[in-house]
């Protein structure tokens, strides 16, 4: 009875009943932790969205860790010359500009949807041309600076020394690197004219990894055997930037354009070339790394598969138009120019300069 009391005095009212008590126990207790929750959900069918397992977090962490240390590891062994250079202490970079070129892609065309396309012909003329004389002077002091360190073009070890040819060799494929950058412009352009059919996987593959994976040639090997292939593309874009500018002209110089498709064929060539080059360096034991040249080797085949695939689609495939030149899409081969089925846009179809 003095229990009663006691209880009465100290809680006023009612006593509770056991099963509530234990109900309010039951409310106050701790939530598991996430480890607990993981064990209740071992199996991945139940396992919730917003958690990860201990061991998947583990390896990712542990993939970052090693990432990051072979990094730092791999730069022990770049090209110290180069380390100093514009654009080259860091990748960050040129993977920004990649990720914008990548956006520029999706909200570039939103933007463009709803307005009317420019012709950009002089700013086209400017550019080719400007690009002509660009990969000209590449071409240039790769052929002088490779012929006077006195470069075989067999099999070439990178020397890293501060030899004066060597240098000349190392800033010409830099400036390669930076072409491939403003290069993207292409792109730009084509969006800007709303000429979105000529924005093909090939074009964006082409451009983005091109830029990415020259950095990465710039850094580590900018000399030896790189000076081979910098030397035949840069060729080939002074004839193709030469076509480009001369069909930004008009339609007086498209006439004498035939030769467009024999430039694909020179490119897909091009890439045989570099495979057999580099796979004769493999089979040769040539002191270049070899990582470098399987990687090289790969590379290029991706870009004979989807080059063929162009050739195909645009010259063989394709209806011929009556003028005999093939027609891709209902536009005429003069991708880069500024004129539809070899004929010029009327005013108010676009805006100028």
């Amino acid at each position: 009875m003095a229990r009663v009391r006691m209880r009465s005095a100290a809680q006023p009212g009612r006593e509770p009943h056991r099963h509530t008590q234990s109900a309010q126990r039951r409310t106050r207790a701790v939530k598991p932790s996430p480890h607990v929750l993981l064990s209740r959900y071992s199996h991945p069918a139940c396992l919730p969205d917003k958690l990860l397992s201990p061991g998947a977090m583990e390896t990712a962490v542990h993939l970052m860790n090693d990432s990051l240390e072979f990094y730092k590891w791999s730069l022990t062994i770049a090209d110290k010359r180069v380390e100093k250079w514009p654009m080259m202490s860091s990748p960050l970079p040129t993977l920004g500009i990649s990720v914008l070129y990548l956006v520029f892609l999706w909200a570039g065309p939103l933007y463009m949807k709803s307005r009317e396309p420019f012709q950009l012909r002089k700013t086209l003329i400017i550019y080719n041309f400007s690009m002509v004389l660009l990969n000209f002077y590449i071409c240039k002091e790769l052929l002088l600076g490779s012929r006077a360190a006195g470069y075989s073009y067999l099999c070439q070890p990178v020397n890293y020394s501060n030899d004066v040819n060597e240098v000349r060799i190392a800033s010409a494929l830099w400036w390669y690197y930076i072409s491939k950058g403003v290069e993207f412009l292409d792109t730009v352009f084509f969006i800007m004219r709303k000429k979105f059919n000529q924005v093909s996987f090939l074009h964006v593959y082409h451009h983005c990894t091109m830029f990415i994976l020259w950095w990465i040639g710039i850094k580590w090997v900018p000399g030896g055997q790189s000076f081979f292939g910098a030397t035949i593309n840069s060729g080939i874009h002074v004839l193709m930037y030469g076509y480009y500018g001369l069909a930004a002209i008009g339609p007086k110089i498209q006439k004498y354009l035939w030769w467009k498709k024999y430039l694909t064929i020179i490119q897909m060539i091009q890439f045989h070339v570099t495979i057999g080059h580099a796979a004769h360096s493999l089979y040769t034991g040539c002191p270049f790394p070899a990582w470098m040249q399987w990687a090289l080797i790969g590379y290029a085949v991706t870009f004979i598969v989807l080059f063929a695939n162009f050739y195909y689609q645009t010259y063989r495939r394709q209806p011929r138009h009556k003028s005999g030149k093939p027609v891709a899409n209902g536009i005429s081969t003069a991708t880069n120019g500024t004129t539809e089925n070899g004929k010029k846009q009327k005013k108010g179809k676009g805006k100028y300069d």
